[in-house]
């Protein structure tokens, strides 16, 4: 059974509210120049190799990215390098893919496809849509590590009719492959969410729908994350990377609030974003940012 913890009615924030200057968690703000890495917790210029650092001890590393941007998904795969060359045990999580396509993983992760193979039998386009040619450096790095790739996405039709209809219209075969308990109480990351939609108001009741299926879809990809890494023996050098939306992980608020809230593990977060000159945002929107300069619309 899914217990269902009523959905909050009313944001602690305007609906107008910019997602990267919300008051949540770390106090104080920062201005991040495009191209720099930003230690958001010490304020501080940083690097790659001092990301690492923090993550020592970290079971999750959660990299939140705008989808097919060129420096993002570079970002990513030069993360996933560091962290091995670190002597880490490292795992990509993926949002890019949903649950059923984990054989793909499997078989690509092991060397078993080509590219075309895995495109074609992994449905890239069904599963993502984006053009492939901004992943292949996370795909690649992981392939030449042999590190293993999660699917951590739930199916899309549950996440749409959660969003549209609640939970109860959920099927058994998805309530039976969820936790207990979908917990909606948690006002900061309502928050967040109400700020991500500021620019598509609706009536409250077709909002909180969204938001109903907003938290399935972190905790579903939290749960798959958790799931995974209790098949393994536990390890110190573990290091799940879990590559996901910057609004699934924006604040802690995301998928790595439905870790930590299940005791799965601690983690640490970089939050990308893109900005044409230097920016501010608050100190609470990850452990560290990522700013690159805008790139054209891959969808146009």
């Amino acid at each position: 059974m899914i217990l269902v913890v009523p959905v909050l009615l009313a944001s602690t924030f305007a609906a107008e509210a910019d997602p990267n200057n919300l008051p949540i968690g770390r106090k104080g703000t920062a201005v991040v120049a495009p191209g720099q890495v930003y230690d958001l917790a010490r304020g501080r210029v940083s690097s790659v190799g001092d990301f690492v650092a923090a993550a020592r001890g970290k079971r999750f590393v959660y990299l939140g990215e705008n989808h097919a941007t060129t420096g993002h998904q570079l970002m990513q795969a030069e993360v996933v390098r560091a962290l091995a060359g670190a002597g880490r045990s490292v795992m990509v999580g993926l949002e890019m893919f949903q649950r059923p396509k984990q054989d793909v993983l499997d078989l690509w992760s092991a060397g078993s496809l080509t590219e075309e193979q895995f495109l074609t039998q992994g449905d890239w386009k069904g599963q993502w849509g984006f053009d492939y040619k901004f992943y292949r450096p996370v795909f690649e790095a992981a392939r030449q590590g042999e590190m293993p790739m999660v699917a951590l996405n739930l199916p899309r039709d549950w996440v749409r009719t959660a969003s549209r209809q609640g939970y109860s219209a959920l099927p058994t075969s998805a309530k039976m492959q969820l936790p207990q308990e979908l917990f909606l109480g948690n006002a900061e990351h309502r928050s967040v969410f109400d700020a991500l939609m500021g620019g598509h108001p609706m009536p409250e009741a077709a909002m909180n729908s969204m938001y109903s299926g907003q938290v399935l879809w972190d905790e579903g990809m939290a749960d798959s994350a958790i799931k995974f890494m209790a098949l393994r023996k536990p390890d110190p050098r573990d290091a799940m990377v879990v590559i996901a939306g910057s609004g699934h992980v924006m604040y802690g608020q995301g998928i790595n609030y439905r870790v930590q809230r299940r005791k799965a593990g601690s983690g640490i977060t970089m939050v990308m974003i893109q900005a044409d000159a230097p920016v501010t945002v608050a100190r609470g929107l990850g452990d560290f940012v990522y700013v690159t300069k805008p790139e054209p619309d891959p969808a146009k």
